[in-house]
């Protein structure tokens, strides 16, 4: 009987040592779940982040285009308004020089 006993307390003791890793595992398993799910809430807001920064960046590129075009058509106005004057001053000079020419 001591035999016995001799054997049965070196299983119960691996039994207890295996349960606990078992345990163990369990504990780091959910440690993983936990630690996936958290990475995967950090990967969409990173995604929701840099969806908002492209947005951000369209409507501020949209916005310096815009200026740029209103600027571009302002100088082309511009532009032809000097055009315009100077048609203008030809046409007084060639007036007065054909006016003074017939005199």
């Amino acid at each position: 009987m001591a035999e016995n006993a001799d054997l049965f307390a070196p299983l119960a003791e691996m039994k207890k040592s295996m349960e606990k890793g078992q345990k163990e595992m369990k504990e780091m398993k959910k440690g993983q779940e936990e630690m996936k799910k958290e990475l995967e809430m950090g990967q969409e807001e990173m995604k929701n982040l840099i969806r908002a920064e492209k947005e951000e960046m369209r409507a501020h590129f949209e916005n310096q285009v815009e200026e740029m075009k209103e600027h571009v058509n302002r100088s082309i106005g511009k532009v032809e308004e000097d055009v315009q004057g100077v048609k203008q001053r030809l046409t007084n000079f060639k007036k007065r020089s054909s006016s003074s020419s017939r005199e």
